[in-house]
């Protein structure tokens, strides 16, 4: 899915009612029946409870109108504040304030003169003041709305973008005059602002609200941002021919493990297998044989003559992927493996964990790496490759900065975790939970990267689906363990599901 400019987003609007064709007013009718119906659907209103509409005089007051008055029709309570920010209204907004009329709704005005509201218990807050259009600051009584809506510490839903938040870029934005939803009911396309971790605390959860704009305009436009949701993924998987054999799907190599921390290297093996990978050895220290033998029995094992670490590479060439760094430690030795590693593969490699801390410290190597080698750092690693960065937006360009430099991919985990690709492209995921903030879970998603890898998926591939199967599969983990008890081996018990899915799927289709 397309992540789409304020610009682009206005563009799309005005293409849709020319070539739909359809009128401003009919389209803003229709997104506001699918607002409601989110609405109905998730906060399961009552005949008790208000709903509380925060209008301004633009296009985004005007959807807060509409919803406003159809839910008014539909039986529910409605008050409705007008905060006038100007005395010239967007022609919808004027025509929707009219038709308040048809329901019996009087609006309250906000004024400079008066910003005093009120709110009972079973009130529930919309906010539809500015939209993707506002590009100042929010400042004098509109500010002091937001304030005061923000204090009462309620819930909030916030109609595309949550008021005083910009849609593109926030660096000279004012963070204390910013709706807090609790909610962002964003309209067709995600926007680049709601994906920024900085910006949760204003954002909340963000759901995308298909409005049905025109899909040629949206086929058609171009963009460096993109959301990766089921959809895409799915066409991504290829069906297994009936006479398969396991050599059809790849062997990978997992250089994992270094003593206390043959964890890291069961966890990345055993990912990799579920992921679908033919054949996986894992090369690990003498000290890490029997529990890799006992654990995985699937893998075969390799050890090198060091007991306690890893200190040289076996033959390369009959791998078709090779992941290294869960659990390896940065022993000098260690090190130099890393760096035969480098300088001898012809493939690219998955590369985690510690052999990005000694990436860090070496950070001529990267110079090095085979083109589209797959980077899977977390915020702390990547700040050691890269240094210290102000806000979420130039880390962002320092991501992209890195990975088109070296033709590589920067897997920068966390919520919405970012893949950074060579031309400039980024991928936003829609998939995960603060529960897979775990030990071992960034192990999982290397042995799942390498195990794609390994079948075929080209670095990119293997890296979108990767990181949207890894996510799904915590989601699936969440349902039965919970945020604060999910485990990264949970992850792995429920990478299943997401092949079950998809083979379900082709059931449907084929």
């Amino acid at each position: 899915m397309k992540i789409l400019s304020a610009k682009q987003i206005k563009e799309a609007d005005a293409y849709t009612i020319k070539n739909e064709p359809i009128s401003s007013l009919k389209l803003m009718d229709r997104a506001a029946d699918e607002l409601n119906n989110w609405l109905i659907v998730n906060i399961k209103p009552h005949m008790r409870i208000i709903y509380t509409f925060f209008c301004g005089v633009g296009n985004n007051g005007g959807d807060g109108l509409v919803m406003a008055r159809v839910l008014r029709e539909r039986k529910f309570g409605v008050r409705v504040y007008i905060v006038g920010f100007s005395k010239t209204y967007s022609p919808e907004f004027a025509h929707n304030l009219k038709r308040l009329e048809e329901v019996n709704i009087t609006p309250i005005f906000l004024t400079q003169e008066n910003t005093d509201f009120e709110l009972d218990e079973t009130t529930e807050i919309v906010d539809a003041i500015f939209g993707t259009g506002l590009s100042k600051p929010v400042d004098g009584f509109v500010a002091e709305i937001i304030q005061k809506i923000n204090a009462l510490k309620r819930q909030v839903i916030s109609v595309d973008i949550p008021s005083g938040l910009f849609a593109d870029s926030n660096k000279e934005n004012a963070s204390k005059a910013i709706i807090k939803a609790t909610y962002t009911l964003t309209l067709q396309q995600p926007k680049l602002s709601l994906l920024y971790p900085e910006n949760h605390q204003f954002v909340g959860d963000f759901e995308v609200i298909d409005i049905r704009l025109h899909p040629t305009f949206l086929k058609e436009v171009n963009t460096n941002y993109f959301y990766t949701t089921y959809q895409e993924i799915m066409y991504s998987i290829p069906k297994r021919p009936k006479f398969s054999h396991k050599g059809n799907f790849g062997h990978a190599l997992l250089i994992c493990g270094s003593k206390g921390k043959m964890g890291a290297a069961v966890l990345a093996a055993k990912s990799c297998l579920k992921s679908g990978a033919g054949l996986i050895t894992v090369l690990a220290p003498k000290i890490g044989l029997d529990v890799l033998q006992i654990s995985v029995p699937e893998a075969m094992c390799i050890t090198t003559s060091e007991k306690n670490y890893i200190n040289e590479l076996p033959n390369l060439s009959q791998y078709s992927s090779i992941g290294i760094g869960c659990g390896i430690g940065t022993e000098k030795q260690t090190q130099n493996a890393l760096k035969l590693l480098i300088q001898n593969s012809k493939s690219p490699l998955v590369i985690d964990a510690d052999a990005i801390n000694i990436l860090s410290e070496n950070k001529t190597w990267l110079a090095f790496l085979p083109p589209h080698s797959i980077l899977t750092p977390h915020p702390k690693e990547f700040e050691r490759l890269v240094g210290k960065w102000d806000n979420d937006e130039e880390r962002l360009t320092l991501q992209i900065e890195l990975a088109q430099k070296h033709q590589i991919y920067i897997v920068l985990k966390g919520a919405n975790t970012a893949i950074a690709c060579p031309d400039g492209n980024v991928f936003f995921n829609s998939t995960g939970n603060s529960g897979m903030a775990t030990a071992g879970s960034g192990d999982v998603l290397t042995g799942i990267i390498t195990g794609l890898l390994a079948q075929g998926y080209t670095p990119k591939l293997a890296a979108i689906i990767g990181v949207y199967l890894h996510g799904f599969a915590g989601d699936e983990a969440l349902k039965k363990e919970g945020e604060v008890a999910l485990a990264a081996s949970d992850i792995i018990e429920h990478i299943h599901r997401f092949f079950l899915q998809i083979d379900n799927q082709y059931k449907v289709y084929y």
